[in-house]
């Protein structure tokens, strides 16, 4: 099982997909790795385990990453925000 989905399957993890500055030109030494996660039903953390999950995932990348949750954003008000992220969106792990 590779790093990413033994990640995926010990967290709960249903779909993580990356967007953002890291599939663009844009991305340099400095810039973080923005992740887009959907956790299995009954599986979302709460505030302080979704920070190890950060954290863990940030150690795996050896960079800053930020962690959104993909059903947040599909609710987004932000049309444009959200238009943006989930068409750009490119999937990584899925169950």
């Amino acid at each position: 099982m590779s790093g990413i989905a033994a990640f995926c399957d010990r967290w709960g993890v249903e779909e993580l997909a990356l967007f953002g500055s890291v599939l663009r030109d844009d991305f340099g030494p400095d810039s973080d790795i923005d992740f887009l996660v959907r956790f299995k039903p009954g599986r979302t953390p709460g505030l302080f385990v979704a920070a190890q999950i950060r954290r863990e995932l940030a150690d795996m990348c050896r960079r800053r990453v930020d962690l959104v949750h993909r059903p947040t954003i599909e609710r987004s008000r932000n049309y444009i925000r959200r238009k943006k992220i989930l068409e750009s969106a490119r999937v990584v792990y899925a169950t």
